[in-house]
């Protein structure tokens, strides 16, 4: 009884430690599902082989968008953030 009980007290360790160097099911599919995200939302596969120039917008609209595109950066003046003022004094005001 007491060889039995030696056996399993050491093969005991040796199991979890090559239990716990086994690849788990989470480093096999680790990735899957970004992958499958970014393939489900991808229109055109094969839109990076298409070399043909962009039409559907003629000069002066692209024209137009770029400039309110790049407007939108800009910073008015005029305009300023609120600003805000806290006071942490713990003493009565008279």
């Amino acid at each position: 009884m007491k060889r039995i009980t030696k056996i399993a007290v050491c093969l005991l360790p040796m199991m979890v430690l090559i239990l716990g160097c086994a690849p788990t099911r989470l480093e096999m599919d680790y990735g899957t599902s970004y992958q499958l995200q970014k393939y489900s939302q991808t229109l055109n596969p094969q839109a990076a082989k298409n070399m043909a120039p962009v039409e559907g917008l003629n000069g002066q609209a692209a024209q137009n968008a770029v400039e309110k595109y790049q407007k939108g950066f800009l910073k008015d003046e005029s305009e300023q953030a609120p600003t805000y003022q806290f006071s942490l004094d713990a003493s009565p005001s008279d």
